[in-house]
């Protein structure tokens, strides 16, 4: 009786089991079309999104199976684990051959969100192959995961894409971008901030695991819903990875090249380029484009910077055409080049600037004026004897008293005594930020404004450098470092050097401020010469009026710090020999034979680097200059102007018109109130657009603004090379190329970078390629 009843019982089960299939089989033996027009009934045994499982597994007997008949329905078919282990192959391959369900229907069920309803996405099934739709259940599964899906597990959400399905798409899809927007917060941050992504170990029982993963756990720990993405990621889209950082930074890159492509339009540019070498010895090509924007304001934006097997003039041109042409900019819009003094750049018939000439003839080249004035620094240093043998003891005065940290440690411990004494006798004002100790500055011959730093921060300092030095000549180790010692200490407080170092600081400090200027994004070039001619006047005034003041400063100095002085109208001795120079006071032969001989070759350098007679197109650019009430406005030099240089820009109809609207542009702008107090191109270009009047003088705006593309120096290239060794640093100096590329402009431009919104970020991240969770 009891082997009946359980017979029975197996009997009815295997019944049951059975019929479920032939109940759906009316969608199966249908072709998609026309199962896209039946209305499929919505399972109201299971919740959708129950996560209950039957307690004990039904057995299925082991009996021949109908494969052509199997449940197709993933709402409904049995899981793989419930039929006879011996069958399990055979099912999987007719399931496979069959291939992902997936019906088309006219209108797929609506979310239970009334006032923000989401449907499933037909489109979905060709982003994704392996899904299937069940229209009992409205949502969705995985084909590849019901085929190999074992017995059902108590860990959160393992049944999701097997039994239940899932069809929570706007919760799903919020999660993908926040968990994204995280990452891509992450890695903006970093990248402003110049900082390495990675770490050595990022292992999950690492102590450090890298700026990257550390920073988003921070992140995780302010915020319950970016901690929840972050934990219940896929692990194939957690979007964490290197590949993923460096996408999302070429994806900023881009966008900041966009941008600055669309500033210029179609726009006239010039190109400064410069070369470097980077921690790993590459030599690295940065590419700076000068343009004028539509506001009238001069911009110089960093756009790439580009690996160079080699630096020769035809490797170079044909680095900078390639990536200008690859985002599309014309050839043929290029108004300047703007280089340092390098034979590869500037050379006459072989440089870059010959060949780019040769091609495209209005391309004009400027020689950087910020390396003018340094090479002009540099000659006049060498010219005269005594200001030569200066900067040499000046350098060895600077290695003896910080050559090793105790002996920098040393004239710093002097240097707060001094303070302290100089303080309490009142001889030092007392405030925030002022009288810190500071340290001893190398000249360098290529290093801008690096002589006057020097001079000045030894003077600032001389006390204490000079009893460093005094204690060295007594307690150093060995004679040589004594001996060392002794000579810097005697040169130190020698008058001949204190008074070069007064004229020094007095030149430096008139050329400094035309070094500064130069190095300015928005400098024309019309002011540039007008501050080089400015400086030659303050030099020539120093000479003709500074002497009685200078000779004043140093025996002031030398009074402060007991040094001893000349007679200043004793004969003068040369060196230790007691010769005497017949009619030679000492006075003569430093007013003479130094100061003025040292001011003579710095004018006469300035003069023979800086001499704006030699381009003609400068010489015709003044005629725009507004400086002094437009008081070098001339027509006739403008027109010609116009047709020999720029003759491309203008169409013979705008040449015969333009010296009709320079009359009217005389009359209108050069006595307008407010526009006669401008004293610069560049602000006549933006006080022009301010008040309309580009407008009204539309020839005369297109001229102004093609002088103010012409380059001045090239400051913002050094300014990338300086950033460079922040982003590129002994730790990463195996970046990859394309990664220290799009770091840089990132870093270079975050001003660019920091307005692009996140969603958008999000968006193009998921055109790139097919993603493996959905973003949208």
């Amino acid at each position: 009786m009891k082997s009946k009843t359980i017979d029975s019982f197996f009997k009815k089960k295997s019944t049951e089991t059975t019929q479920s299939p032939s109940k759906a089989s009316q969608i199966e033996t249908q072709s998609p079309s026309e199962a896209s027009q039946i209305e499929v009934p919505h399972s109201s045994s299971v919740p959708l999104n129950s996560d209950a499982r039957p307690s004990k597994i039904p057995r299925v007997e082991d009996e021949a199976l109908d494969l052509s008949n199997l449940e197709r329905e993933p709402g409904l078919r049995k899981q793989i684990y419930e039929y006879p282990v011996n069958m399990r192959d055979e099912i999987r391959r007719a399931y496979i051959k069959a291939g992902p369900y997936q019906p088309i229907l006219l209108e797929y069920p609506a979310s239970n969100s009334k006032k923000h309803p989401r449907y499933f996405q037909p489109s979905w099934f060709k982003k994704f192959p392996w899904l299937e739709y069940s229209p009992s259940k409205d949502a969705v599964f995985c084909l590849p995961c019901f085929l190999f899906n074992s017995n059902p597990s108590s860990r959160f959400g393992s049944t999701t894409f097997t039994h239940n399905g899932f069809r929570n798409w706007k919760k799903q899809i919020s999660a993908n971008r926040l968990r994204l927007k995280t990452s891509i917060d992450v890695v903006r941050w970093l990248s402003f901030q110049g900082c390495a992504f990675r770490g050595h170990d990022e292992s999950s029982g690492s102590k450090n695991r890298g700026n990257f993963l550390e920073l988003l756990s921070l992140l995780a720990s302010y915020d319950e819903k970016v901690e929840d993405v972050l934990k219940s990621a896929p692990q194939n889209a957690s979007y964490t990875s290197s590949t993923i950082q460096k996408e999302i930074l070429q994806i900023y890159a881009s966008r900041v090249r966009n941008v600055i492509r669309e500033e210029i339009g179609d726009r006239k540019f010039s190109i400064i380029v410069d070369e470097a070498r980077d921690e790993s010895k590459k030599e690295q090509m940065a590419i700076i484009l000068r343009f004028v924007d539509e506001q009238g304001q001069v911009k110089e934006r960093f756009f790439d910077i580009v690996h160079v097997k080699d630096t020769a003039s035809l490797t170079l041109k044909n680095v900078i055409f390639n990536v200008l042409l690859q985002h599309s900019f014309d050839i043929q819009n290029i108004r300047g080049q703007g280089y340092d003094g390098a034979s590869n750049m500037r050379g006459e018939f072989n440089g870059l600037q010959a060949l780019i000439l040769n091609d495209y003839r209005y391309a004009y080249y400027v020689h950087c004026f910020a390396h003018r004035l340094q090479l002009a620094l540099v000659a006049a240093a060498r010219e005269v004897v005594e200001v030569h043998q200066f900067f040499k003891d000046l350098s060895d005065i600077v290695n003896i008293a910080s050559a090793s940290s105790k002996r920098h440690d040393e004239l710093q411990k002097a240097q707060a005594t001094e303070i302290t004494r100089l303080v309490s006798i009142n001889e030092l004002a007392t405030g925030t930020g002022m009288n810190q100790i500071g340290t001893l500055q190398r000249p360098g011959e290529t290093r801008w404004s690096s002589h006057l730093n020097s001079v000045t921060s030894l003077l600032k300092t001389y006390n204490a450098t000079s009893t460093v030095l005094e204690n060295l000549k007594n307690t150093a180790s060995n004679y040589s470092q004594r001996g060392d010692a002794h000579n810097a200490y005697n040169r130190l407080r020698s008058f001949e050097f204190i008074f070069i170092l007064h004229i020094m600081k007095e030149v430096l400090g008139i050329t400094d401020n035309l070094c500064q200027a130069l190095q300015r994004r928005s400098q024309d070039i019309l002011n540039a010469m007008s501050l080089v001619l400015t400086t030659k006047d303050l030099i020539q005034k120093l000479r003709d009026d500074g002497w009685n003041e200078l000779l004043k400063n140093v025996i002031s100095f030398c009074e402060t710090w007991e040094l001893d002085f000349p007679d200043m109208n004793a004969q003068y001795v040369v060196g230790h020999s007691r010769n005497k120079k017949e009619d030679v006071t000492v006075e003569h032969h430093y007013r003479v034979d130094i100061f003025f001989a040292t001011i003579d070759t710095q004018l006469q350098e300035l003069k023979s680097r800086f001499n704006e007679n030699v381009v003609e197109l400068l010489t015709l650019t003044t005629a725009l200059d507004p400086k002094e009430f437009f008081k070098l406005f001339d027509i006739d030099k403008i027109c010609i102007l116009v047709n020999k240089f720029y003759p491309e820009d203008f169409s013979q109809q705008e040449k015969e018109r333009l010296p009709y609207e320079l009359k009217h542009y005389e009359l209108d702008v050069c006595t307008h109130p407010d526009l006669r107090k401008i004293s610069t191109l560049s602000e006549l270009c933006r006080s022009l657009v301010e008040s309309g009047k580009s407008v009204m003088y539309p020839l005369v705006d297109r001229l102004i603004r093609l002088i103010l593309t012409l380059p001045v120096s090239t400051a913002s290239s050094e300014r990338a090379f300086s950033a460079m060794k922040i982003v590129k640093t002994r730790l990463r100096s195996k970046m990859e190329d394309d990664f220290l590329r799009s770091s840089l402009v990132v870093y270079i431009e975050k001003e660019i970078a920091e307005k692009f919104d996140v969603n958008e970020i999000i968006d193009d991240f998921n055109k790139v390629k097919n993603r493996r969770v959905q973003f949208k």
